[in-house]
Order: C-alpha cells, then sequence, then structure tokens
C-alpha cells in the first residue's frame, strides 16, 4: 500500500502565501489568541456540541453543561449541577450552582435549567445531543425551589450524572424551536461575531461566575491542509492547530501527540442485503488490512481498536480478539454466501466525510481491499449535512446498502454512552436491531459496578460476535502550539480556552 502523500502543489502554494502573510500577523494582541482548525461548523448550537467542529468552539468556553468529566480520570466532577442524589431506581434529586448568570443577564436556576433540559429534548430540533445521549428516554420535571430540580426518567437511569455532562445549558431567551448561530451561554466566553468563511470570534465574559481565564479574546480560523495549519504556528499566524498530520509534526519544541479519545470504525448498515447475512459481515471484517493501513494513511502512533470506547473506559472488554487479515476465509464466506443467494455482488457505498482524518485516502484504500476479495464497493465522500441524513435517525434509507465511516469520542468514564447511542434498537446513530444485545445494554445501564461492567463487557463481546460493525483505530492526534502558551490538547471534541495560560 502507498504511503498518503499529504502535500500537493495548490496545499505548498497555500503554505508560501500563510508564512508570507505570517511575518505581519505574527504581532497578536498579548492576550489574544488564534486557534485553526480542520473544518469550519455548519451551525453553533449547543444542541450539537457533541459534533466535534461545534464541540471545540464553544463547548465548556461559551455554553457550560450540567455535570464535567475529568479528562484524566474519567470522574463525575460538578458543573452547573453541584450535586445529584438518587431517591429511587428511576428519581433523582439535583441542586444547582447559585450566583450563576447567562451573558445576556437572566438567572440560572431552577426553570432555565429545565427549560434547557426540554429545549434538547425537542424534537422538532433533532439536536446531535438528543440523538446520541437521550434517545428513547423520557423526563418528568418537578422544580422544588429555585436552585433545585426533582428529575424522574421512564426507566432506570443510574448514568443520569454521566449524561448531564453531554446537556448545555442556554440562555431562555434561546429560540426553542429553531438552531440559533449566535449562542448564549454561562461560561468564561461569550459570542461576538461569526463571519462564514473567514473565522468564529468569542470575547472573555468578565462577569463569569468562576476563575477569570488570562485570554482575553479567541478567533477560530479554518484551513483544510494540515501544512497549512502547522505553517500558520510555526508563522505566528496562529497559535494552537489541535489537529495536524503525522508528518507535518516536526518541531519537537512545539508539537507533541496526545491520545484524543477518538475511535474510529465502518458502522454496517445490517438490515440491508448483502450485509444482514453473518458471513458477509464476517468477510468484510477480515478483508481489511488494518496493520498496513498504519503508518501509511494513518498515523504511526494510532493503534487497532476492539472495542469502540477506549480501554480507560467503565465496561471495555479486553478479551476480544481483533478480525485478522485473512483475505483467503473472506473469499470462501461470500462464496458460500452467494450459493445460498445472498446478492453479494450487489453495490455497497462507502460513505466518509472531509473532516475525518485522511477521510478520502482511508475510504478509498478500504473499498479497494473489500473489492480485492470479490466485493462490489464504491467510495462516497459526503459534506456534512448529507453525511448526518445517512448518520442520525431517522436515516436516508433510500440509497445502496452502505458502510460508514464513524467517529466517536467517549471520555465520559463510562461505556453505557456509547452502547446506548451505537448499537441498542433505540440509539439515535444506532442499525443494530439486536434483542439479546438490547437486553445486556439495558441490564448493564440499570446495574451498578462491578454487575455493570460486566454486562457491558458481555455486550462488546456480542457485538464482535455477531460483526456489527468493523473496528478500526484508536486515534493519536499530533498538535502544534505556539511557544507563548501552556496548554496541551486532551480531547477531539473540546478545547478549553480558559485552561490557557501565557508563558
Amino acid at each position: 500500500m502507498k504511503a498518503f502523500q499529504a502535500i500537493g502543489f495548490a496545499a505548498a502554494t497555500a503554505v508560501a502565501l500563510t508564512v508570507g502573510a505570517g511575518a505581519v500577523a505574527a504581532q497578536q494582541p498579548n492576550k489574544n489568541i488564534r486557534i485553526v482548525l480542520d473544518a469550519e461548523p455548519d451551525t453553533l448550537d449547543p444542541c450539537n456540541t457533541t459534533r466535534s467542529t461545534i464541540g471545540f468552539v464553544i463547548r465548556n468556553n461559551l455554553v457550560e453543561t450540567g455535570t464535567k468529566i475529568d479528562a484524566a480520570t474519567g470522574q463525575v466532577q460538578p458543573g452547573l449541577v453541584t450535586e445529584w442524589t438518587r431517591t429511587g431506581d428511576s428519581q433523582w434529586r439535583l441542586k444547582l450552582r447559585p450566583g450563576v448568570s447567562f451573558q445576556d443577564g437572566p438567572a440560572f436556576n431552577a426553570e432555565t435549567f429545565v427549560k434547557s433540559f426540554q429545549r434538547v429534548l425537542n424534537p422538532k430540533l433533532n439536536c446531535a445531543t438528543r440523538s446520541y445521549h437521550f434517545e428513547g428516554m423520557k423526563f418528568t420535571f418537578d422544580v422544588v425551589d429555585d436552585l433545585t430540580v426533582d428529575l424522574k426518567t421512564d426507566h432506570p437511569a443510574p448514568l443520569l450524572p454521566v449524561m448531564l455532562a453531554t446537556l448545555p445549558m442556554v440562555s431562555p431567551n434561546t429560540p426553542f424551536d429553531d438552531f440559533t448561530r449566535a449562542p448564549v451561554g454561562t461560561g468564561p466566553y461569550s459570542f461576538a461575531s461569526w463571519k462564514p468563511g473567514e473565522g468564529i470570534e468569542l470575547k472573555r465574559n468578565d462577569k463569569y461566575w468562576g476563575a477569570k481565564p488570562e485570554v482575553e479574546a479567541v478567533t477560530y480560523l479554518f484551513r483544510k491542509e494540515s501544512l497549512v495549519r502547522a505553517a500558520m504556528v510555526a508563522s505566528g499566524e496562529a497559535d494552537i492547530a489541535p489537529e495536524i498530520a503525522p508528518q507535518d509534526a516536526d518541531n519537537p519544541k512545539t508539537d507533541f501527540s496526545y491520545l484524543n479519545s477518538e475511535t474510529m470504525r465502518l458502522r454496517i448498515d445490517v438490515d440491508k442485503p448483502p450485509m444482514n447475512d453473518l458471513r458477509v459481515r464476517e468477510a468484510m471484517n477480515l478483508a481489511l488490512d488494518r496493520q498496513a493501513m498504519i503508518g501509511s494513511i494513518y498515523s504511526p502512533r494510532w493503534v487497532l481498536a476492539k472495542n469502540y470506547v477506549m480501554p480507560t473506559i467503565n465496561g471495555y472488554n479486553d478479551t476480544i480478539k481483533p478480525f485478522p487479515y485473512d483475505p483467503d476465509k473472506a473469499m470462501k464466506l461470500i462464496a458460500e454466501a452467494k450459493a445460498d443467494g445472498v446478492p453479494v455482488d450487489k453495490e455497497i457505498l462507502v460513505i466518509a466525510r472531509p473532516n475525518v482524518p485522511a477521510g478520502a485516502e482511508g475510504m478509498q484504500a478500504i473499498s479497494e481491499m473489500l473489492n480485492a476479495v470479490g466485493f462490489n464497493t464504491k467510495p462516497q465522500l459526503l459534506e456534512a449535512n448529507e453525511y448526518n441524513g445517512f448518520y442520525f435517525k431517522p436515516f436516508n434509507d433510500s440509497t445502496a446498502p452502505h458502510l460508514l465511516m464513524d467517529i466517536h469520542d467517549n471520555n465520559t468514564g463510562d461505556a453505557g454512552i456509547t452502547l446506548l447511542n451505537k448499537y441498542h434498537s433505540t440509539g439515535g446513530t444506532s442499525k443494530t436491531h439486536d434483542p439479546e444485545l438490547d437486553k445486556l445494554i439495558d441490564q448493564g445501564s440499570a446495574a451498578d459496578n462491578p454487575k455493570r461492567s460486566e454486562l457491558y463487557q458481555a455486550a462488546f463481546a456480542r457485538i464482535h460476535d455477531q460483526a456489527y460493525d468493523i473496528m478500526l483505530f484508536h486515534q493519536v492526534a499530533d498538535a502544534r502550539v505556539s511557544p507563548r502558551l501552556n496548554f496541551k490538547p486532551t480531547s477531539r471534541g473540546r478545547l478549553d480556552v480558559a485552561t490557557i495560560t501565557f508563558k
């Protein structure tokens, strides 16, 4: 397999222009920073912060969540919800942080908490946060006093404190039935401007309830080419490039690697022939030489994945053995299925989106390896809106069966978030309909550890045995940070500006 060539004439020309412009732009106001990302978000609505392009900009910066997850330990920490007490199998009492106001003036209290929660659940918005974390759940709320809410779910939800770490709190003036492009939250930064194609600017919220951050303003810029992003930081035109290609991370003084919580897989369209046949799904897994893709198409520091969560997450099953690369066995399974009338020659799309690392190259390589054993696949790179039609329910099922390149960031500390959303039949991005698997996930979600961990491990074992997806890699990202800053990214889905200090 040929190594991925990241730099073409256009990118090299862009670098030359960027470096030249950097001499002028390098002298920035001392307390302002610029962050350059690979893709511009299509919306800034807080209920979509689970999508990394949006989360990078506003999560924990402009909007804050009910609870927080410690990036190092995975433990739940107080956020705008300071205490949570389970008062019954399906009941919780939540205490809210006092003295907090939204950036446009209203106080954060029990009424605004409930309204924010109900907005996320609003089916008219089809929020990614609802689809990822709250799909299929029903909630009732009782405002006890100004800072106390009693919450009841329609079935036991022991993971509620974890789930609250995904729940954004927004101003009560936020449109309830429409997305917003100018979000208002309680965070240390407030929205200043968004000029599409140019950049997004946030300014420090000097009325913030917490510690005053050092950075006064942050501008987000967007450049597709990794080499350009790296050059912008080198020249002083930008201060942080959270993700650059490994071949561009060539300065040990400013560049470093970090395990970014992201795991990559191919979601299989298991309802449609020929992929509703287990032999076909196993053949797909056996057809891919994953190891050869590491160090050629993808970073040499990426590692093979066995579960759709990181090894540090509660419920991870380390006993699973990844499918080996065995094209001969794959061809035998395809022949067996074909002999039984399975339409193995049917066209299958391999779908990716542009801001997936090496998305086009990886998709092409996967398609070629599948075709080499007898499948009929066609790679297709989709823009965000079209991709989301395949990714979220209700699915765009009017096209050919497909494999969807999917990247997932679970840094909550518990596999339940992943299993419920990605594999349960009610999950907002799940293609799986397996009563036995649903039962394991439901029982695990209602149990406490260590039983919960055991049930989740059994769920991952069934996912593997039924070949419901094609597990690919745990990602290791490379970043470039200006020497004037103290900062190291820890997750692809967030970049907390308030933690950045100046040297």
